[in-house]
């Protein structure tokens, strides 16, 4: 039985997330106030007893979704031996951390510079995501090629399951394609509550900022090989996983194809670290047979 472990991306946040893991755990407790002094502000209070719009906001979610994470899989000490990890979007910073090619004082610095590398780009042009249900994965992508070849940004951003995808882009160019994608039989096209346009070259300014911070961090050879969003494979050397980090900003999330390849490679038994059940969701629709388990 091989064990991996799997991180959530921005989405997955509440108001109180973490707060049990603060409360009885001494370890938790010095981590979590380890990343207050980092960021120079208390993160720690808006997770606890913040509100749902404090929490909303780009360059808050993302630390907080993966300080939740990762220190959720700290605190399970000698049981957590990860044989591979991956993580959704953020989450792969997480993942990151957990299998030891990050630190988890760099790790979390890289995910706030992210953050507010994001967050600025939403601002300079707004944008945003939906999702698309009950369609094949060839259908979206036609149809985002159509919008794209009119002049309107829009690409499949995340392939979460079969029948799900995310589409992300200019919110003109969004609107566009749902209309389209529910007359070709779409079941849904919801727009989601995310600040703007990720893994779409709306994102290229952040990924510009980014790739600096990335080129000056220290990244070593995980203990267990990590599945990156760019390619659904894993990854060792720590020159391609930089390389895979930079693209990401810009590139879908290849969620759907890096369970099915796990799987392939081994992997019986998925363990969710974190806040929120939305990645054992995914899973239970890609491979039924897996089992299942959440921490957090």
């Amino acid at each position: 039985m091989m064990k991996a472990y799997v991180f959530p991306g921005q989405g997955a946040q509440f108001v109180g997330m973490g707060k049990v893991l603060y409360e009885n755990s001494p370890l938790a407790k010095e981590l979590f106030e380890k990343a207050n002094r980092i960021l120079g502000s208390r993160i720690t209070d808006l997770m606890f007893d913040g509100t749902d719009e404090d929490l909303r906001q780009t360059h808050v979610t993302q630390p907080a979704v993966f300080l939740h994470s990762v220190i959720s899989a700290l605190c399970l000490g000698d049981e957590f031996r990860p044989e591979m990890t991956a993580g959704h979007s953020l989450g792969e910073f997480s993942a990151l951390v957990a299998a030891g090619a990050l630190s988890f004082e760099d790790g979390l610095k890289l995910v706030y510079a992210r953050a507010v590398a994001m967050q600025k780009a939403c601002e300079a042009q707004p944008s945003v995501m939906a999702a698309i249900l009950a369609l094949p994965d060839e259908t979206v992508e036609k149809v985002c090629a159509e919008v794209s070849a009119e002049g309107y940004v829009c690409v499949a951003a995340n392939y979460n399951s079969p029948g799900q995808i995310v589409i992300s882009g200019s919110i003109a160019g969004v609107n566009k394609a749902c209309e389209r994608l529910k007359a070709a039989g779409a079941k849904r096209a919801l727009p989601l509550k995310v600040g703007g346009a990720f893994h779409s070259p709306l994102m290229e300014p952040a990924k510009v900022e980014l790739e600096a911070a990335i080129r000056a961090t220290n990244v070593h050879v995980p203990k267990c090989p990590v599945y990156q969003n760019v390619d659904a494979l894993p990854h060792t050397d720590p020159i391609e996983i930089k390389k895979n980090l930079v693209a990401q900003l810009t590139a879908p999330v290849r969620w759907t194809q890096i369970v099915k390849n796990m799987v392939a490679d081994g992997a019986t038994d998925f363990t969710e670290c974190g806040p929120g059940t939305v990645l054992q969701g995914l899973i239970k629709k890609i491979a039924p047979e897996v089992q299942l388990h959440g921490v957090g």
